[in-house]
């Protein structure tokens, strides 16, 4: 099968980390996007969901910088770890 030659923008951090991930599965990020390419044109279909995670809305981030804001002002609460039951 003839090989050709593809070129994508990413930050680069993000390739940084993925490259580290794809090393640690024992792979490249040509062989991780020609998975994704092969089961994507398979499946005909994105082959995971995509969403947008609600941890990282604005109001939860907000939250979670006033959180910071009074641990690091000394008016905060630290909790222990709390171990959840499955």
């Amino acid at each position: 099968m003839a090989q050709t030659l593809v070129n994508i923008r990413m930050d680069a951090e993000l390739k940084k980390k993925m490259e580290q991930t794809c090393q640690e599965l024992g792979m490249n990020m040509t062989t991780a996007i020609t998975i994704f390419a092969k089961k994507m044109t398979r499946e005909k279909r994105i082959p995971f969901e995509v969403s947008i995670d609600p941890f990282y809305s604005e109001s939860n981030m907000a939250h979670l910088r006033r959180g910071v804001e009074a641990l690091n002002a000394g008016k905060g609460v630290e909790h222990d770890i709390v171990e959840v039951d499955e």
